[in-house]
C-alpha cells in the first residue's frame, strides 16, 4: 500500500534542482555527500524513500556518467573523510561502473547483439497489437502493480531512480510482465539522465540471468516492503519463482587496444557526452588544442518519446565543458553531422591531428565508427587515448566483478589514488 500522498511529479523541482549539468554542481554534490560515504551509506544505501534528500545514496551518477566529475576525484574526496575499510561499500560501487565499462569493451558483441534484438522487438510492437498494448501499459504506468506504476512515473518525471528500485523494476518487467528485456533496458536509456550503455545494458542482463549465466534476480514483495520502509507491499502481485533467460550465443573476449597516452599540440580535441572532463587526461595546462563539441542525435519511431531532460542534460554538459575550457559559444553550434563538422574544422585549423579520450562501447562509439570510415577517405584519422583510471581498471574486467575490484584496488587504480 502506498502510504504517501505525493505523486512522483511532486519531486520534479527537487530533482531538477539537484541535477544541474555542470562540473561545479557535481563537485558541490560530491562535497556534500563525502562525509556520509562510510557507515551511513553502508547501512542505508539499499533503502529508497522516494526522495534524494532522504535517501543515503550519493546521486552522483549523472555527473560521473558524463565525466563532469571523474571516478578518481570521487574516491579521493571520499578518502578525506573515511579510511579504505569504512568506505569500501561505496568504493566498490564506484568500481562497478569501471567493471561494466571494461567488461563490455572486451565483449563488444553483447552491445551489437542487444541492439539487433532491440530493433526486432520494436518491429514486433509495430506489427502485434497485443504485444504493443502490454508494452504501453507498462511504460504508461498502468499495470496495476502500484509500486511499478509509481516508479515508472517517477522515472519519466525526474529522470532518476534509486539503484535498488532499478533492480526491482527490471525484474518485474522481465519476469512478472513478461516483456522483452531489451525494451526495458531501452526504456531506461530513454529516460534516465545517467543512462550508460555498459552499466544499463549489463545490469538488465544481470537481472535477467544473462550476465552471470543461470543466476537471475527476483523482485520479492517482502524485500520491496522492507527497503521502501513499508511504502509499497506488492504481495501476491509478483512472479517470485523465476527462471533465468537464456541466449544461444557466445560473446568472445576481445583484447583491449594499445593506445598512446601522450597528446600532441596543435590538435583538434573532439568533445562528446562520454567525457566532459578531457582536461584531466591532457598533459599540461595550456595545450594548443581546438575544442570541437559533437552532439549525438538519435532517431526513434514516432510513438517512442525520449525524455527531453536526458538530451538536455547531455548537451548542456558539453556546453558547460566548452565554456569551462574557453569556448563560450558552444551553445550556438548543432554539430550532429560529425563528418562535415570535423572536415570543416580540420580545413580551417590546418591540421589532421584529431584526438579524443577513449570512447567506450555505446551509441557515441557506434556513430564514431562510421565517421572514422568517412574521414579515412580524406586521410584523416582519430587518435584515442586512455584515461589512467580506465587503463588500470578495465584490464581486470574480463570476468567477475569482485575479482576485478580486488585486482584493480591492489595493483593499480587504488594505489594511484592514494599517491595522488
Amino acid at each position: 500500500m502506498n502510504l504517501s500522498n505525493k505523486s512522483p511529479a511532486d519531486h520534479i523541482d527537487k530533482f531538477n534542482e539537484a541535477f544541474i549539468p555542470t562540473r561545479e554542481a557535481g563537485l558541490k554534490r560530491l562535497k556534500e555527500f563525502a562525509p556520509l560515504a562510510g557507515e551511513i551509506y553502508s547501512n542505508k544505501r539499499n533503502f529508497d524513500f522516494s526522495s534524494i534528500e532522504k535517501n543515503s545514496v550519493s546521486a552522483l551518477s549523472p555527473w560521473i556518467k558524463h565525466r563532469l566529475i571523474t571516478e578518481e576525484e570521487v574516491i579521493i574526496e571520499i578518502l578525506k573523510y573515511h579510511n579504505q575499510h569504512s568506505a569500501m561499500k561505496f568504493i566498490q560501487e564506484v568500481f562497478w561502473r569501471g567493471y561494466f565499462k571494461g567488461w563490455l569493451e572486451q565483449h563488444p558483441t553483447v552491445w551489437s547483439h542487444h541492439n539487433d534484438k532491440l530493433i526486432k522487438e520494436y518491429a514486433k510492437l509495430e506489427n502485434n497489437r497485443f504485444v504493443k498494448e502490454s508494452y504501453m501499459s507498462a511504460v504508461n504506468g498502468e499495470t496495476g502493480i502500484e509500486c511499478f506504476d509509481f516508479w515508472c512515473e517517477q522515472l519519466k518525471s525526474t529522470g532518476y531512480l534509486h539503484n535498488h528500485v532499478r533492480m526491482w523494476f527490471a525484474s518485474i518487467w522481465v519476469f512478472t510482465l513478461k516483456l522483452p528485456m531489451e525494451l526495458g533496458a531501452d526504456f531506461f536509456m530513454l529516460h534516465l539522465i545517467d543512462a550508460d550503455a555498459a552499466s544499463n545494458t549489463l545490469s538488465w542482463r544481470w537481472v535477467s540471468g544473462l550476465h552471470t549465466k543461470g543466476k537471475a534476480y527476483a523482485a520479492r514483495a517482502s524485500n520491496i516492503k522492507k527497503f521502501t520502509n513499508g511504502q509499497f507491499n506488492p504481495s501476491g502481485q509478483l512472479v517470485e519463482n523465476i527462471e533465468p533467460l537464456i541466449e544461444n550465443i557466445d560473446h568472445p573476449l576481445v583484447s583491449l587496444p594499445q593506445l598512446h597516452q601522450s597528446i600532441e599540440k596543435d590538435a583538434i580535441l573532439l568533445l562528446t557526452e562520454e567525457d566532459c572532463s578531457p582536461e584531466t587526461s591532457l598533459t599540461g595546462n595550456n595545450l594548443e588544442v581546438e575544442i570541437l563539441p559533437l552532439y549525438l542525435d538519435k532517431k526513434y519511431p514516432q510513438w517512442i518519446k525520449p525524455s527531453k531532460s536526458v538530451r538536455s542534460f547531455s548537451d548542456t554538459a558539453i556546453q558547460n565543458t566548452c565554456q569551462r575550457l574557453g569556448k563560450p559559444n558552444a551553445e550556438e553550434r548543432n554539430n550532429t553531422n560529425w563528418t562535415d563538422t570535423i572536415l570543416e574544422t580540420s580545413d580551417r585549423i590546418g591540421t589532421k591531428n584529431i584526438i579524443i579520450p577513449k570512447v567506450p562501447v555505446g551509441a557515441v562509439k557506434s556513430k564514431l565508427r562510421k565517421i572514422k570510415k568517412n574521414l579515412a577517405e580524406h586521410d584523416i584519422y582519430i587518435n584515442e587515448h586512455y584515461k589512467s583510471y580506465d587503463m588500470h581498471t578495465w584490464q581486470y574486467a574480463s570476468k567477475g566483478f569482485f575479482k576485478c575490484s580486488q585486482l584493480a584496488i591492489a595493483h593499480g587504480s587504488f594505489g594511484l589514488l592514494l599517491l595522488s
